[in-house]
């Protein structure tokens, strides 16, 4: 069975959000922190993984991801602290 991956991530002062859609989220958040690929994680340093969520079906991750895009600020904030309430880096924890 396939699985795939809605996550938030964050820079360190967790005022920057970004918001993507995979099918290997270990692979894609190594692509981030090290910067692999040109765009906006890389050119604001938004590297620390703080929520995901785990989705059988590509349309419904999709349909979460452009969701939460649209959501407010606040909003995804509370979000996040429902699971991670110190938003620490939850890479470790996945690997």
């Amino acid at each position: 069975m396939n699985q795939y991956y809605i996550y938030i991530l964050t820079n360190k002062n967790n005022n920057v959000f970004y918001i993507g859609v995979t099918k290997n989220l270990i692979k894609r958040i190594f692509e981030h922190k090290n910067k692999l690929y040109e765009g906006f994680t890389k050119k604001y340093n938004v590297c620390k993984l703080v929520y995901f969520e785990i989705y059988n079906d590509i349309n419904e991750a999709i349909k979460r991801e452009k969701q939460l895009k649209n959501w407010h600020r606040d909003w995804k904030i509370n979000l996040i602290k429902k699971t991670n309430d110190g938003f620490r880096d939850l890479y470790d924890e996945i690997l």
